[in-house]
C-alpha cells in the first residue's frame, strides 16, 4: 500500500539550508489527511476480507476469493501495525531529546 499525492515539503535555500514550504504552497495533502485515507483504506479492505470468509463459510464465495480477501487484509493489517510501530518510535525518540 502506497501513499500516493504527497507533495516534497521541503526544499533548499538560497543558502542551501532546507526550507519547509508551508502545506497551502506545496499543494499536498496533510500528514493526518495522508494518515487518515491509508488507515480508512484499511479498515475497508479487513471488512471486505471478514465479509469473504463469512461468505466462504456460509458456502456463497469461491475458495479463491476467500483466500485473496484474506491475504489482502492480512497485508493491510501488517502495513496498518508497520506505521503505528513507526509512529511509537518516533514519540520515543522525540521523548527521550533533551531540552
Amino acid at each position: 500500500m502506497m501513499i500516493t499525492g504527497l507533495a516534497p515539503l521541503a526544499s533548499l535555500g538560497a543558502d542551501g539550508a532546507a526550507t519547509v514550504a508551508p502545506l497551502a504552497q506545496a499543494g499536498g495533502v496533510s500528514f493526518e489527511e495522508a494518515l487518515g485515507n491509508v488507515l480508512g483504506s484499511a479498515i475497508g479492505t479487513l471488512k471486505a476480507g471478514e465479509t469473504a470468509a463469512i461468505e466462504g463459510i456460509e458456502g456463497a464465495a469461491s475458495p479463491m476469493k476467500v483466500v485473496d480477501s484474506v491475504m489482502e487484509a492480512q497485508r493491510s493489517l501488517q502495513t496498518v501495525l508497520a506505521i503505528r510501530d513507526k509512529i511509537v518510535s518516533a514519540w520515543q525518540e522525540i521523548s527521550h531529546l533533551a531540552i
